[in-house]
């Protein structure tokens, strides 16, 4: 082998600040990692697939879910991990885009609520001991889901309320 690019990194155990799951989509990687460094996000487990939480809430089939858990699971188990934040986002083509929501943008926020909340569930089920936070991505910002407090630990409940909600 040839080195052809220096870079220094640590090499040392770490603890996952969370793991995240979400799209692959170009458009909203700058808002995601823009995102997770406002929200004090150093060392996340990415875990980038298409259709980001769609895989767990509306699978193609059962390896895609699967493979999404394992996924999880070996964050948790390798990295500590306790906090999992899950993400979809407008216009994503495993959904069919905003054309499949005839271009209404309420109609397409409301199903991905929808689908971040059974993708929240799944993952609570299957790891009690961990927060999950969902997440609605927008060309115009980044929205965290209403009525998913279920899904946060105890220390996170008691957060302060956020002002960009989706219904």
């Amino acid at each position: 082998m040839r080195k052809i690019f220096h870079f220094d990194s640590p090499a040392g155990p770490y603890v996952a600040d969370a793991a995240v799951l979400c799209c692959f989509d170009h458009r909203i990687s700058t808002a995601v990692r823009k995102f997770l460094k406002k929200q004090g996000i150093e060392r996340a487990d990415m875990i980038i697939v298409a259709g980001g939480a769609k895989t767990l809430a509306s699978p193609r089939n059962d390896f895609e879910q699967d493979f999404i858990l394992e996924q999880v699971r070996m964050s948790i188990r390798l990295h500590q991990t306790r906090r999992v934040m899950v993400m979809s986002h407008s216009d994503c083509a495993t959904y069919g885009g905003l054309a499949h929501f005839k271009g209404d943008k309420t109609a397409e926020a409301e199903h991905h609520r929808g689908e971040l909340l059974r993708a929240g569930e799944l993952l609570t089920s299957n790891f009690p001991d961990i927060s999950v936070e969902p997440y609605f991505v927008k060309f115009d910002g980044i929205w965290e889901v209403k009525g998913a407090d279920h899904l946060k630990s105890a220390t996170q409940t008691g957060a302060a309320d956020h002002d960009h909600k989706i219904a």
